[in-house]
């Protein structure tokens, strides 16, 4: 792949410097004491970046199937960038979760703290995040200046998250918190440090204020962006064009599916109990429950350490590195959603969960364990660990670059549905937590396209028949329906009416996994094997669901071996292991 591979490293080496905060995320080396420029003149350079390379890219021939495909996988992410960029997305780019807001921050729970280099590191980092929230509001000053402004709703909770981590809402300030332990590092670093992390602290402050009292009064006052840019985004989210009115139909079926199930598993644990009635035994009885941030991180830990041992060789074939993930609190501040990171390239720094408390001490378990299936193994960490993994089938766009939501989103709800197919849910909580996940994401296809759109609800529901969605109608829809605390929910709908397109992935692409199951299935009958499909599944390497569908499509027509990849990597023999999404 010496052309296409080529560009790609390219590509990646490039976006690293001009993105340093991305680099991070990636895990390439050499960017952690800078900070990405979020200004116009930055969005540009990035801009150029990718219609440089989509140019390069055009000029080459690929020379094998391999080629191939990853110069389609290139070629479709680059051009929704390109597109995102010219309908001037990027100049709104603020919301509760997955912004420059909040990835300034974040980028900091993933750098090393082990030495006193690393911390010189992080203090040249932490000096550079007033200038860097500087200019990300350079960017939605300008958003503004051309009427392409964010939803009032998300500049709010931006504001709470601002404060949140600036220390003027109750809780620590993030920045000051993070570097106080000094054990270990000599006085003029520490005393470094404390003058960084307190500019950060009042950076965040101020641009808090800014979003409050100049954004927000700016911004958009309708949530819903409508059926136009809705499609753009689903396109982003998913690699593929959607009938977004079948897919609203579907989803509402969907959910009424899942929920017939689970009252028929809630009458397994309570025989003449309401679904209302099991779940609040099921959130309030001790037995059922966990204690402590520390006992809950434990138990995570040891539950995907021994999901790792009993899959590996059964169902899966999983490389020694990926065999490793971490369990890790998440810091306050952010959204509610547990999320995972994928490792660095040279898999020194892991792949890990991160479980956001959201203040609370006492951890009901009957939905954890399905989530931890998502967000570990076999879901996240598996699928995308096994692709910084494929360093010798997949080049570095691949592997860094190129996420598709619905891909690997797909997958992890996949993942968790295979456990219960394997046995792995055999206790009712455990299956009702799994469903009622399931319910989660089936009411949120209903909830992002209806309201996005603003379709009416069904005339044959219960629920406000025939009127059409509007965020005062999803909130109450969706603690009834999605199983978790309000809390919880009122930060989920936040999420999906400032992410448009965001919140299908995980149902759709689930739907496309197990729609491509079923095919294979049924080509290969009694020679089916399930642990090859999953290896072929997991070899191929991200990318969008059109193309996912073209590939097995391709495979199913050249035999059971078409997707297999060759080499080390791929197999047992001549290797130390085969095989590699918040």
């Amino acid at each position: 792949m010496a052309g296409i591979s080529e560009l790609a490293s390219r590509h990646v080496d490039r976006l690293a410097a001009l993105d340093p905060v991305m680099a991070t995320a990636m895990g390439v080396p050499g960017h952690d004491a800078e900070m990405t420029d979020y200004s116009p003149a930055g969005l540009e350079a990035r801009h150029a970046l990718n219609r440089d390379t989509l140019g390069a890219l055009s000029r080459l021939q690929p020379s094998s199937d391999a080629e191939r495909r990853a110069a389609e996988v290139m070629r479709e992410r680059l051009e929704v960038e390109v597109d995102q960029h010219d309908a001037g997305e990027r100049l709104r780019d603020l919301r509760i979760f997955a912004s420059p807001f909040s990835d300034i921050r974040e980028c900091f729970d993933l750098m090393a703290t082990d030495s006193e280099e690393d911390w010189e590191t992080i203090a040249a980092r932490i000096e550079r995040v007033p200038e860097a929230l500087e200019s990300f509001q350079a960017a939605l000053r300008e958003g503004i200046d051309r009427g392409l402004v964010a939803a009032r709703r998300q500049a709010l909770a931006c504001v709470e998250q601002g404060l949140t981590w600036s220390g003027q809402k109750g809780a620590p300030s993030f920045f000051r918190t993070f570097v106080a332990d000094g054990m270990g590092r000599s006085s003029g670093l520490q005393a470094r440090l404390d003058r960084a992390a307190a500019a950060a602290d009042a950076a965040y402050g101020d641009a808090a204020a800014f979003l409050g009292k100049e954004y927000a009064p700016k911004a958009e006052a309708k949530d819903a962006v409508g059926r136009e840019r809705y499609g753009v985004a689903a396109r982003q989210f998913l690699g593929m064009d959607l009938d977004l009115d079948e897919t609203y139909q579907w989803g509402w079926a969907e959910l009424h599916r899942i929920e017939d199930r689970m009252n028929q598993i809630g009458r397994q644990i309570l025989p003449d109990g309401a679904l209302p009635a099991v779940i609040q035994l099921l959130e309030s009885e001790p037995g059922r429950s966990l204690e402590g941030e520390g006992r809950l991180r434990q138990w995570l830990q040891e539950l995907m350490d021994r999901t790792i041992a009993e899959l590996n060789g059964k169902h899966f074939d999983i490389p020694g590195p990926i065999k490793r993930v971490e369990a890790m609190i998440a810091p306050p501040g952010g959204a509610a959603a547990m999320y995972y990171t994928a490792p660095s390239e040279d898999f020194k720094r892991p792949g890990r969960t991160w479980y956001p408390t959201m203040g609370k001490t006492r951890f009901p378990l009957w939905t954890e364990v399905s989530t931890a299936y998502h967000e570990g193994v076999p879901g996240h960490h598996l699928q995308l660990a096994q692709w910084v993994y494929l360093s010798d089938t997949l080049n570095r766009f691949q592997r860094l670059v190129a996420f598709i939501p619905g891909n690997s989103e797909g997958w992890a709800l996949y993942a968790e549905r295979l456990m219960g197919e394997l046995g792995y849910l055999e206790n009712p909580d455990y299956e009702l937590g799994m469903l009622a996940g399931q319910a989660m994401r089936a009411t949120r296809v209903v909830l992002d396209i209806g309201a996005h759109l603003e379709l009416p609800i069904p005339k044959s529901e219960r629920y406000h028949p025939g009127e059409r969605w509007t965020p005062e109608l999803m909130l109450p829809f969706a603690v009834e329906h999605a199983y978790q605390p309000e809390d919880y929910m009122r930060s989920e709908v936040d999420r999906y009416l400032g992410w448009p397109g965001q919140a299908i992935a995980y149902k759709v692409g689930e739907r496309v996994w197990l729609d491509l199951r079923e095919q294979v299935k049924a080509a290969r009958g009694a020679a089916f094997d399930l642990k090859a499909f999953h290896v072929e599944a997991l070899n191929l390497g991200p990318m969008g669901l059109a193309q996912l569908r073209r590939e097995f499509a391709t495979a199913l027509a050249l035999g059971p071996a078409g997707v297999r990849v060759t080499g080390a990597r791929a197999g047992d023999a001549g290797g130390p292991n085969k095989n590699r999404l918040a």
